[in-house]
């Protein structure tokens, strides 16, 4: 058996895991979300900086809860791409200079494909084959997938415009609510009323794309609410917009998942990536797929963001597969797409 070692840098989140045999044995977090708050976003610059100087220390104190030394480190695994160019120089050279100085191979993977190999962490090998959504600041798409090495992994859609993460950041600078938008819309919602305001299920009519998702126009709706509120000189109740929004993005983000499994005959849906940590997303989808006869996989809250235990999982299976390593030289790729787990050496090529 092989532990691996996985470094996540895409965004704001330093992220480092152990994995051995499929088993998490010891990962650290270090977020610089709190740098961010002021610009409403992350910023490019302020994340890199940060995780220069977060990895050293998240790599120690996951060995530290594995109980283990950098000795003992058989394989490193990457985040490559996608995500912010340079926060993931910062993750890749720092896995190049482990590797380097281990002597031991370095696998470049897909960030995406780290988010559907978080689940095998909890709940075993994915099934033969299963349909993934992935719901996050910066992405909303649908998967169908099988294994996650071997196999080709199928993009069923994408959304268009904003992601569900995103529509949430936004939507929650409109109702004057903290950043990040989700957990502060996910507690302000707790106390309001989801059938206050019949908002928009985007791309839910007879004649548009059955698995497309497009979230800026819900965003807008909210605005124009909350705009035509305020010309009236009437109060804003937050709680009850918060609910109403929330309710319309996880009724389009479930129908839609299910309508995947459905189109494709697969009996097992997965939900990862930010906004899975989402509590009504998560009971529209247990509550929906219980009644439709769909096994529900979500990981717990803290391995739906990012983190270095999702890279260490797809790391281990490639490990497992004997897969072939990535160079030296493997470059970062910002903006790839998602079709094979490994960004370096997908099946076909070995």
């Amino acid at each position: 058996m092989t532990l691996v070692l996985g470094i996540e840098t895409s965004c704001d989140e330093t992220g480092v895991g152990l994995v051995e045999d499929g088993v998490l044995l010891g990962d650290a977090l270090s977020s610089s979300m709190l740098e961010h708050v002021r610009f409403g976003g992350v910023v490019p610059e302020i994340a890199a900086r940060a995780h220069v100087q977060a990895i050293v220390p998240a790599v120690h104190e996951a060995l530290a809860k594995a109980g283990a030394t950098l000795a003992d480190v058989g394989a490193i695994a990457v985040t490559a791409g996608p995500g912010l160019a340079t926060a993931l120089h910062v993750g890749v050279a720092a896995a190049k200079a482990y590797a380097t100085a281990l002597s031991v191979p370095l696998y470049a993977v897909h960030h995406l494909a780290g988010h559907a190999a978080a689940d095998t962490l909890v709940h075993g090998p994915l099934p033969a084959k299963s349909v993934v959504l992935i719901v996050s600041g910066g992405h909303t798409s649908l998967l169908l997938v099988g294994d996650l090495v071997a196999d080709p992994i199928v993009h069923l859609s994408d959304t268009v415009d904003d992601a569900a993460g995103e529509a949430f950041d936004k939507v929650a600078r409109v109702l004057g609510l903290p950043y990040p938008g989700g957990p502060a819309i996910d507690a302000a919602a707790a106390s309001g009323n989801a059938s206050a305001v019949a908002f928009p299920r985007p791309l839910t009519g007879r004649n548009d794309p059955p698995l497309g998702f497009s979230f800026s126009g819900l965003k807008t709706a909210v605005a124009r609410h909350v705009e035509t509120l305020a010309r009236a000189g009437a109060p804003v109740p937050v709680a009850d917009i918060a609910a109403s929004f929330q309710e319309a993005v996880a009724d389009t983000l479930i129908r839609k998942a299910i309508a995947a499994c459905r189109l494709h005959e697969v009996g097992t849906l997965v939900i990862v990536g930010g906004v899975a940590a989402n509590s009504r997303v998560r009971a529209l989808a247990q509550e929906r797929c219980a009644a439709g006869g769909l096994e529900l996989r979500v990981p717990p809250p803290r391995l739906c963001t990012d983190n270095g235990a999702m890279i260490a999982a797809i790391g281990d299976l490639l490990v497992r597969a004997k897969a072939a390593p990535a160079t030296l030289t493997v470059p970062v790729r910002p903006s790839v797409q998602l079709r094979w787990a490994d960004l370096e050496h997908p099946p076909q090529e070995l």
